[in-house]
């Protein structure tokens, strides 16, 4: 089933973060038809900075993902789409239906729905990590896998919207792949660190923002590990080209406490205030070195964490995201 990189593939979300990484990857990888759907009135101008991106093998749509008609003009011709649009913010929502829940839902199964119809090959299905944890009801001492998924009455009742929206896209998806025939593979991604070549931060990028910043929020419902961008952006293709590629795919560096995060960030970058957490941030959380097995399996080879936090700090920095800061004497 391995595609040619002649295919037409649509990506969903083009201009965010991981999305301008993804049209990045396919381009380096030879797909030369690339449909970059993004959301109306955003800006797309990035992505022609892109090596090797042209008028000629990059179009931009402007198709809010609860728009079938627009969706499905984004989506027209292609044999493969990568999915990625969905809200996200690290601020509470006001309306959580209408600002998460259901842009997320609604606007995997319009996507899907034009994949049907337009018979395409293969989708893949950014969910996230927060599609996995937080799940209380995970067994002490077992190391978190893709057969977790998140407790959707915790979600609720702690107000974890985000997490909920995710999860309810995903498992909305599945329902949809079975009965219509589609072809989904969904990888869930951890906190994806790295250079932002979008002129926003992303909510990844604004939790490594606020940390450096001094931020105590121990990220205990939202974290399992981070992961470089373009690692995430490499893991989509090679599921899209794998023809062995099916269910699930956890896409992170290792599994630890966020504490373990800070600390390391904090001896990166002595010059900033992190906050060094005491005991567990992450209650009861196993860690595991090579948790993304089924990744690792089909020869994705990781980069290291200190790497993408550095790459993430050089971007902040060169965007004015972060304040400088001085060697303490």
């Amino acid at each position: 089933m391995t595609g040619s990189k002649k295919e037409a593939v649509c990506v969903t979300g083009a201009n965010g973060f991981i999305g301008t990484w993804v049209v990045r990857t396919l381009l380096e990888n030879g797909y030369s038809s690339i449909n970059a759907a993004i959301y109306p009135g955003t800006d797309a101008s990035h992505l022609f900075s892109i090596p090797g991106a042209t008028n000629l093998n990059l179009h931009v749509y402007e198709a809010n993902i609860l728009d079938s008609a627009a969706i499905s003009r984004a989506i027209e011709g292609c044999n493969g789409v990568f999915h990625l649009a969905s809200p996200n913010t690290l601020d509470d929502p006001k309306n959580p239906e209408k600002e998460l829940l259901i842009p997320a839902v609604q606007g995997t199964l319009n996507v899907l729905e034009a994949a049907k119809t337009f018979k395409v090959r293969r989708v893949v299905l950014t969910s996230s990590i927060s599609a996995i944890v937080p799940n209380p009801s995970w067994p002490n001492g077992k190391v978190f896998d893709e057969t977790s998924w998140t407790d959707l009455d915790f979600c609720k009742s702690h107000k974890i919207w985000y997490s909920m929206s995710k999860t309810l896209a995903e498992k909305a998806a599945w329902e949809f792949a079975e009965k219509n025939g589609v072809d989904v593979v969904a990888i869930n991604p951890a906190t994806s660190l790295g250079p932002f070549p979008q002129p926003y931060v992303n909510a990844s990028g604004a939790v490594l923002q606020r940390l450096l910043e001094g931020s105590k929020d121990t990220q205990e419902h939202y974290w399992l590990g981070a992961v470089h961008v373009k690692d995430v952006a490499k893991a989509q293709v090679l599921l899209f080209e794998s023809p062995a590629a099916s269910g699930r795919y956890l896409c992170t560096n290792g599994i630890y406490q966020f504490a373990e995060f800070a600390e390391k960030v904090s001896k990166l970058f002595p010059e900033f205030p992190v906050h060094r957490f005491n005991g567990e941030t992450q209650p009861g959380l196993v860690g595991c070195e090579k948790a993304a097995m089924r990744l690792i399996n089909l020869g994705l080879v990781f980069t290291p964490v200190e790497d993408a936090v550095r790459e993430a700090v050089e971007s902040l920095k060169a965007q004015g995201y972060l304040a400088s800061h001085d060697l303490k004497p």
